[in-house]
């Protein structure tokens, strides 16, 4: 008896190594009657996003852009500015873009991950990049998780989008409306047309 106490003890330590992963099993479902009794649920993110500009100025340093040529024989690399100003251009558009998005609002009160954020940014257009490595996609994915822009993500960080489901009914209630008062007149135009004619 005593050997078996040993030897779960030594498969406990082996186990508790490895650790929880994100998409390690199937992800809880906050609507069961189960999750219900463990206290999860979702908090809701509108799904028209966030108003506003970013709550900070953009964090990292300015980005640098080098070309890679061979002078002497030797490899060189020199700065390239153009290419470094549209890229500094394009992260600041995107930096911009990312504040509007429905997940914006949770990291609006979370401050710690507003340099994650740009991270994001930068690291979205490395990898969109024509000299992505499979290491800058791997980064963006693992960001991507963290700030709840991947469908995982979201279910990891307890959020989940909104949707204004009332917004198609009243589209079509308002085009109920319109229809049938701009049918009446058409038809009353038509009766004093065939009553004149």
């Amino acid at each position: 008896m005593a050997r078996r106490v040993q030897n779960f003890s030594r498969g406990a330590v082996c186990m508790a190594s490895g650790g929880a992963r994100n998409r390690s099993g199937p992800q809880a479902d906050p609507s069961s009657a189960r999750s219900d009794a463990r206290g999860i649920s979702l908090n809701a993110l509108p799904s028209e996003g966030r108003l506003g500009g970013p709550p900070i100025p953009w964090p990292l340093s300015d980005p640098q852009v080098f070309i890679e040529g061979i002078e002497n024989g030797r490899p060189v690399k020199q700065l390239d500015w153009e290419a470094s100003e549209e890229r500094k251009q394009a992260e600041r558009a995107l930096w911009e873009e990312v504040w509007s998005y429905p997940q914006a609002v949770a990291w609006e009160r979370e401050r710690w991950r507003w340099n994650i954020v740009a991270m994001w940014v930068r690291t979205f257009l490395t990898a969109s990049g024509p000299e992505a490595k499979a290491a800058d996609k791997t980064a963006l994915h693992r960001f991507g998780d963290q700030l709840g822009l991947t469908p995982a993500g979201l279910r990891e960080n307890g959020w989940a989008i909104a949707h204004d489901e009332v917004a198609p009914r009243r589209a079509d209630k308002g085009t109920e409306s319109d229809s049938p008062s701009s049918g009446k007149r058409e038809r009353r135009l038509r009766a004093v047309k065939d009553g004149s004619g």
